[in-house]
């Protein structure tokens, strides 16, 4: 039986409510991707947060991860993440820098509000390519904040994980 981990990077927490969704259905474990410099999670602040987003993306910058993820146990690998300026945050630039995925299944999802996945699962194909990639799911971030069990459970019938 293929062994699942759920990874994922969120500021709003709308990314982690659908990490933590896929894992409950899948059994998987779940592991948050923490920024050594934590990002301002108050949505008051969300000006703030993007300028610095783009900045890091105009710098290409690749922010520093804190925690240790051990990646060698698992098959399946879910990689969740928020869109910011129509790509992945750049910590996942750092993940995919820092890690070798080559012989996992990695299996993309993702918050938006309206981009869906902006390109972001063909660039972890460029990224990993001896990695096997699934169909990945892009969730609008009102629907993740609402919950998408239904969908996250159609979702891993027609991707063959459930």
């Amino acid at each position: 039986m293929a062994k699942n981990l759920v990874l994922y990077f969120s500021v709003y927490g709308t990314a982690k409510k659908t990490a933590e969704e896929i894992a409950r259905q899948t059994g998987a474990d779940l592991v948050e991707i923490e920024p050594v410099t934590p990002y301002d999670s108050d949505r008051g602040h969300y000006n703030a947060l993007a300028k610095l987003a783009k900045k890091e993306h105009d710098e290409d910058a690749r922010p520093a991860i804190k925690n240790e993820i051990n990646i060698e146990p698992y098959d399946n690998i879910f990689i969740g993440y928020p869109m910011w300026w129509y790509t992945f945050p750049m910590i996942l630039y750092t993940l995919f820098d820092r890690y070798d995925f080559s012989g996992k299944t990695i299996i993309p999802f993702n918050t938006h509000m309206g981009s869906g996945d902006g390109g972001t699962y063909e660039t972890i194909a460029e990224l990993e390519p001896n990695a096997k990639l699934l169909t990945g799911l892009p969730v609008e971030m009102h629907e993740a904040e609402a919950g998408q069990s239904t969908a996250i459970e159609k979702w891993l019938k027609d991707i063959g994980i459930l």
